[in-house]
């Protein structure tokens, strides 16, 4: 889910009561296609926490929605040496806790 403002259609990441574009505070909660490309990433080699010890070397990635905001998260589901920027992907999330989902990204071509 993602905010779109009913006045200009503009799309808000991070969800925000007012819009970024034309500052009307008519949003609405509308799904995304969870689609996008790559548009920049990073790799972690050491881990800032134990419990993600057994995680690195992973990707932390940027990617650029169709709707036109930019989402951050993990990639899952192909090495850090395999991203290259441009590259298509799709949402997928991961429930730590009862209360709290992330979303994560995984190539667009791989299956879940």
């Amino acid at each position: 889910m993602i905010r779109k403002c009913k006045q200009c259609g503009g799309y808000q990441w991070p969800p925000r009561p007012m819009c970024s574009h034309c500052h009307s505070f008519a949003l609405e909660w509308v799904k995304s296609s969870g689609k996008g490309t790559l548009y920049t990433y990073t790799v972690i080699y050491r881990a800032f926490h134990p419990a993600f010890q057994d995680d690195v070397p992973y990707g932390v990635v940027v990617v650029e929605l169709e709707e036109g905001p930019r989402v951050m998260g993990n990639s899952v589901g192909v090495s850090p040496e395999e991203l290259k920027i441009g590259m298509s992907m799709e949402a997928v999330f991961s429930d730590v806790t009862e209360g709290v989902t992330l979303v994560n990204w995984k190539p667009l071509s791989t299956s879940s």
